[in-house]
């Protein structure tokens, strides 16, 4: 599998979580997150990231963190949003 297609097949993994979780996010949303999310759990640079990750998704534990960190990282995302919308004077 060339290095190309890895990250499609991660990519893939990552939409099935997020589709499971019920979180529709931007295409530039979910790249931001799918690099913050392999750098938190250690995955960056992994012989076969698609696999690492789809194997942690399967174990009851990895996916607790994982939908833990998802959850954590889109309420930062939210909050950023309310702090960039200028309020009504």
């Amino acid at each position: 599998m060339t290095a190309k297609e890895v990250v499609s097949v991660s990519r893939a993994i990552l939409m099935g979580i997020l589709s499971e979780m019920r979180v529709l996010l931007s295409e530039l949303e979910t790249e931001e997150l799918y690099r913050e999310l392999l750098a938190y759990f250690g995955l960056v640079g992994a012989l076969n990231e698609c696999q690492a990750l789809e194997t942690a998704w399967k174990d009851p534990y990895n996916k607790g963190e994982i939908e833990e960190f998802i959850n954590a990282w889109l309420k930062r995302k939210h909050r950023k949003k309310e702090e960039t919308i200028p309020g009504v004077v």
